[in-house]
């Protein structure tokens, strides 16, 4: 079934906006049997010239009792997508909700560069969701350690642009806030320490919108942390060059970042492995070795599943070592 699916997403001239598949709760069996009749009545029709037709027995579903309708990447199984060449992906999922809904699939099992190719074919796009999507999809595969330099910057750059637009498009809209700050950041080392400091105020600004938006998302409670905490451990020469620049230079305190970190955590417990880091450090940096000791050893022992992750393990470790724990 799976084959002859492929072959007819090949079908010359064909594009298939919402292929959608009504699956019985008996099972797979009956999905078995019914696809290839869907699909022939659907090549049927186009190939009849009977556009509408073809359209309707795509959009619509198979009425088999009980059921539930299912997308094609679902059906297909993640395998079988994984070798449909990309541009027939995008030309299979032309509705917004299904190349939404394929991103974020891949946004979670890790797969950055195929993420990367399914949304840029989409860099036209008026849809403020898919637009973030792709600036962070951009700044993910910027952070990469097997992408080059001059795509580092190219990419980091890149991701500013989809963020802006995305905030363009939906002001409302707290991801497009939050990814419109992070980008901005990430510009910011390639542009000077004035420039990081006077973007500093814009970048506070999203996340604090993202925030009010938004107040349960833990990834912008802890950057407004972030925020603060870096601002707080600012070296004096960096503080003096932000006052011959400016009136009232950002300033933070470690009390302020330490209550970001801990209503991250609060929100969604062990969500980061760096917000556990940065809780450590946090009371370290506050004198407590109790409570750094203890959110160091969950940085340390937190499931390495990315390559921040690793890093996250590693320095939690280290600080830990210097402390004279083992």
């Amino acid at each position: 079934c799976a084959g002859l699916v492929c072959a007819v997403l090949c079908w010359p001239g064909l594009c298939w906006p919402g292929l959608v598949c009504a699956v019985m709760a008996g099972g797979r069996r009956a999905v078995l049997c019914w696809w290839p009749r869907l699909l022939l009545e659907a090549v049927s029709c186009w190939g009849c010239r009977s556009r509408a037709r073809g359209q309707a027995v795509l959009d619509g579903s198979i009425h088999l009792g009980r059921g539930f309708t299912l997308t094609l990447v679902t059906f297909l199984g993640y395998g079988a997508y994984r070798n449909i060449p990309k541009c027939l992906v995008v030309r299979a999922i032309e509705k917004v909700e299904d190349i939404i809904e394929q991103a974020d699939y891949l946004y979670g099992t890790g797969e950055v560069e195929k993420l990367y190719q399914l949304l840029i074919e989409c860099n036209s796009s008026e849809n403020g969701e898919i637009l973030w999507r792709l600036a962070r999809a951009s700044r993910d595969l910027a952070q990469l350690k097997t992408t080059s330099t001059e795509n580092k910057k190219k990419l980091t750059y890149e991701a500013l642009t989809y963020a802006k637009k995305a905030l363009e498009k939906n002001e409302s809209s707290f991801a497009a806030h939050k990814w419109y700050a992070i980008c901005i950041s990430d510009v910011g080392d390639y542009e000077g320490i004035k420039a990081k400091i006077a973007n500093s105020y814009v970048i506070k600004e999203h996340f604090q919108k993202a925030i009010e938006i938004n107040p349960t998302d833990a990834t912008s409670i802890h950057l407004m942390g972030l925020w603060c905490y870096t601002f707080a451990e600012l070296p004096w020469v960096q503080k003096k060059i932000a006052a011959m620049f400016f009136s009232t230079p950002p300033s933070s305190t470690f009390d302020e970042a330490l209550q970001y970190f801990t209503e991250a955590e609060k929100a969604d417990p062990n969500f980061y492995s760096k917000n556990l880091l940065m809780l450590g450090k946090t009371f370290m940096k506050l004198q407590n070795v109790k409570n750094a000791i203890l959110w160091l050893n969950k940085a340390k022992n937190y499931p390495t599943r990315t390559e921040e992750d690793v890093q996250v393990q590693k320095e939690a470790a280290e600080l830990l070592k210097s402390m004279g724990v083992k």
